[in-house]
């Protein structure tokens, strides 16, 4: 029986040009279809939308329920209202809302008051929302907060660049937040199209690195595979990495000592991001006073040099 050929789960199966497997913010490159409502999970799509939309979701969501609230108020008529009388229907309204808002959020002023049994039935309903949508929302928020996550900055290009006496593809990796990262690992992938039986498809290749592991992270970490006579590519130029739409997919796992829990990223380099016959400055230094000084906006920084 032939040996099945490695695959990620990123699939073998190629149709024509795609910009990248993995795309730059670390999310995979896939549009899902087809899905129903049933798929729809509202705390992942909350906890994982940008803050913007989301204290965008929370204020519209708080908007919605109050107005639905207050035209339940209206609809009850002049009078259920105690001082929520107005001499116009649009200030009456207005009164309705308000009182809806005080309701929602346990504020209660006391300036309006329900006045008949239904409007007592809509201010304690309303009021259970409001508990239970509140403890949501503060759920939400705590989630997003509190939920471990790292800030793995990566050099903008990935280098392929002298090392001892052959050469290497290299990358360099930063921890960007000031919490320390434990026992830090990286995988690294060679996904290129190739033809297998007269049709192109996906070939995908773990790249052996220099050194797979580090303990600890305080500074820079530049991962090397070296180009060897065993490296898938040995002997590859600019223009075959061009040919075969070479990407080199990149897997950080470590272990946040903060939140005692482990925290991956994602990153890719297409072919049209590599530097050749480069390297990478120095992106750290030492002060007078013999203290290490990372210089972030360096970590990326290259030179045209091969010295």
């Amino acid at each position: 029986m032939q040996k099945p050929a490695f695959d990620p789960g990123l699939t073998q199966q190629y149709t024509g040009n795609f910009r990248r497997v993995i795309n730059k913010d670390g999310t995979f490159n896939v549009r899902r279809r087809g899905a129903t409502w049933r798929d729809f999970h509202p705390y992942l799509h909350l906890i994982n939308m940008g803050w913007i939309p989301f204290f965008g979701m929370l204020f519209l969501g708080y908007l919605v329920v109050n107005t639905l609230f207050a035209l339940a108020y209206f609809g009850l008529g002049p009078g259920h209202l105690l001082g929520g009388d107005a001499s116009t229907e649009s200030g009456r309204f207005l009164n309705d809302f308000f009182f809806s808002a005080h309701t929602l959020s346990t504020v209660g002023y006391g300036s309006i008051s329900p006045k008949s049994l239904g409007s007592n039935l809509v201010a304690s309903a309303e009021s259970l929302v409001g508990v239970l949508g509140f403890a949501v929302a503060t759920g939400l928020l705590f989630g997003r907060v509190s939920r471990p996550s790292a800030k793995i900055g990566f050099s903008e290009q990935m280098l392929v660049a002298p090392y001892q006496d052959i050469t290497s593809l290299q990358f360099r990796v930063v921890n960007r937040r000031r919490n320390d990262l434990m026992e830090i690992e990286a995988r690294v992938l060679l996904m290129t199209v190739e033809e297998k039986d007269g049709q192109p498809a996906r070939s995908y290749r773990q790249l052996k690195l220099e050194r797979e592991q580090v303990l600890f992270m305080p500074l820079t970490w530049t991962i090397v595979h070296p180009i060897d006579s065993e490296s898938p590519l040995f002997g590859l130029t600019a223009e075959d990495f061009h040919r075969l739409q070479a990407e080199v997919m990149i897997l950080i796992k470590a272990y946040d000592d903060t939140f005692s829990q482990t925290v991956l990223a994602r990153y890719s380099y297409r072919y049209d991001e590599i530097g050749w016959n480069r390297h990478f400055a120095p992106a750290f230094s030492v002060d007078s006073e013999g203290d290490l000084v990372l210089e972030l906006q360096k970590v990326g920084q290259i030179s045209d040099s091969t010295a």
